[in-house]
């Protein structure tokens, strides 16, 4: 039986995973399956740990960078509906991961429902934003989650409660393989009110993050009381490139690429940062991008 048998209709070989990350780099998965509900998706995990088969999740691609020479195994991206589901009820709001955030919030605020509203602007998807805690303006998604469902690496569904769940700065214990929902517990607040911090917010942040019509992603994580990006700049490196990789002139944590740029000028541009920076001002940068 070969991998793909039962799963012809999701799986093919061979994508390319540029195109689904932000920065527009990387190589061809070996396999690459979008299941199109929860059943599909626990048999390809449970195949892959039959056959001691890699298996990544592939979220929004914000945070992403890929290797040029492609990644080994199975890469699973959720793009059914199934998956991205929003919901409000009384002061609990349920989101599937694969939902974007930007969807979970306007959709807390148009109900009148508050304390996420300050993440308006921060890109990405709930699952990856609840795996790297996204924070801003000292608000974190955390603080928030009252509790998320998970798929283990071997195919089993979990509820992690409140009490089972850890969040601090940029990570949270939510490693396991895909985080299928999770339920945020708000405070009630004038809709009107929510919308207007909703705005003010969204023009807040998005205007310390590069233009929307770049190939960019978020490098690395502020260390204790100052950002990276102004470190970068300190550190005298923010002019720095390398092939078509290169720094955001408006946030200097951002790299930014062009369509001649390769996976291999960005993580030689981050290595020279991290060691300008080191030498320089004596703060060891560690990266916030995942790198596959």
């Amino acid at each position: 039986m070969g991998f793909q048998t039962g799963f012809e209709h999701i799986v093919r070989e061979g994508e390319l995973l540029a195109k689904y990350t932000w920065l527009r780099l990387g190589g061809a998965a070996q396999f690459f399956a979008e299941p199109t509900n929860l059943d599909e998706l626990l048999g390809l995990v449970r195949r892959c740990k039959e056959e001691d088969m890699p298996v990544r999740l592939l979220g929004g691609g914000s945070n992403l960078l890929v290797s040029g020479q492609g990644v080994l195994g199975l890469v699973i991206h959720l793009t059914a509906a199934e998956f991205a589901r929003v919901s409000v009820q009384d002061g609990l709001v349920t989101a599937g991961g694969a939902a974007k955030l930007s969807h979970l919030i306007a959709s807390a605020v148009r109900d009148g429902w508050g304390g996420l509203e300050a993440l308006a602007g921060v890109p990405g998807s709930v699952g990856g934003a609840l795996h790297g805690n996204a924070s801003c303006h000292g608000i974190d998604i955390g603080q928030y989650t009252r509790e998320a469902t998970v798929v283990t690496f071997t195919g089993e569904v979990v509820t992690r409660q409140r009490d089972d769940l850890v969040f601090a700065y940029r990570e949270s214990s939510l490693d396991e393989l895909v985080i299928l929902d999770a339920r945020f517990e708000l405070e009630s607040t004038d809709p009107e009110e929510l919308t207007k911090r909703m705005q003010k917010q969204w023009i807040v942040n998005k205007a310390a993050q590069p233009l929307q019509n770049e190939n960019t992603a978020m490098i690395f994580r502020d260390p204790g009381g100052i950002s990276a990006a102004r470190l970068i700049e300190d550190a005298g490196v923010k002019s720095a490139r390398f092939g078509g990789a290169g720094i955001s002139d408006r946030n200097a944590n951002y790299i930014v690429t062009e369509p001649e740029a390769t996976s291999e000028d960005v993580l030689e541009l981050i290595e020279y940062l991290k060691q300008r920076v080191a030498e320089r001002l004596g703060v060891e940068l560690q990266t916030a991008i995942d790198i596959w």
